[in-house]
C-alpha cells in the first residue's frame, strides 16, 4: 500500500470592520503565489515570502486603505500566520529550527526561527526613512509581529548592515522565507515524531 502523506494546507477567512482577508497556503508547494492586497510594495514583499519559502500562497485583502495601510498589513500577517498554523498542525516530523545570513547587494540580514508553537518576535531592524515609496517602513515589523504571534513561531530578525531601505525590507522577507522553508520541511530522520522532548509543540 502506498504511503499517503497528509496535505499540509491551511485556509483562513477573516473579516472585521477594517479588513476582509482570505488566505490559503500549501506548505509543500513550489512558491506559486496569487496576491492582491491593494498595497503594491506589500504585494511585492509577499511574493518574495512565497517564492523563497516555496509555500504556495493565495491572498486577497480588502482594507481601509483610505485611512492608511496599517490594518491591511497587520491583518494579512494575522491571517497568514493562522493559515500556516493550520497547515502545520502538531508540527510532527518537521525540522523545526533554521537560520540564515541573507545577502542582497549591499545589505545583509539574519533570520532565525523555531517553529515551536511559542510565539515570540525579536526585531533588530532599523530603517533610515519612514517610507519606501508610499509604504510605511514601520509596518514591516507589524507584519512579522502578527505572523509570528498567529503562526506560533519564535522569530528573530536582525539587519546586520544595509544602505537601501528597499533592500533592507526585502532581505527581511527573503530571509524569513528561507528559514520557514527549511524549518517546516519534513526531516526523514524524525520518523514522524514531534521534534520536542516534551512530545508536543502545541
Amino acid at each position: 500500500m502506498a504511503d499517503v502523506t497528509p496535505s499540509r494546507t491551511g485556509q483562513v477567512s477573516r473579516k472585521t470592520n477594517e479588513t476582509a482577508i482570505s488566505v490559503s497556503v500549501n506548505v509543500d508547494g513550489t512558491g506559486v503565489s496569487k496576491i492582491a492586497t491593494g498595497v503594491g510594495f506589500f504585494d511585492h514583499m509577499l511574493d518574495q515570502l512565497s517564492r523563497h519559502s516555496l509555500i504556495d500562497m493565495e491572498i486577497k485583502a480588502e482594507g481601509d486603505l483610505h485611512v492608511d495601510d496599517h490594518h491591511t498589513v497587520e491583518d494579512t500577517g494575522i491571517a497568514i500566520g493562522q493559515a500556516l498554523a493550520k497547515a502545520l498542525g502538531d508540527r510532527r516530523g518537521i525540522t523545526r529550527y533554521a537560520s540564515i545570513d541573507l545577502a542582497m547587494d549591499e545589505t545583509m540580514t539574519r533570520a532565525a526561527v523555531d517553529v515551536s508553537g511559542r510565539p515570540f518576535l525579536v526585531w533588530n531592524v532599523t530603517f533610515t526613512s519612514p517610507k519606501i515609496g508610499t509604504f510605511d517602513t514601520e509596518l514591516v515589523r507589524e507584519f512579522f509581529q502578527a505572523l509570528a504571534q498567529h503562526a506560533g513561531i519564535t522569530l528573530h530578525v536582525q539587519n546586520i548592515y544595509g544602505a537601501n531601505n528597499h533592500h533592507v525590507a526585502e532581505t527581511c522577507f527573503k530571509s524569513v522565507a528561507r528559514v520557514l522553508r527549511t524549518a517546516t520541511e519534513i526531516d526523514p530522520r524524525q520518523a514522524g515524531r514531534v521534534p520536542s522532548t516534551k512530545g508536543t509543540l502545541a
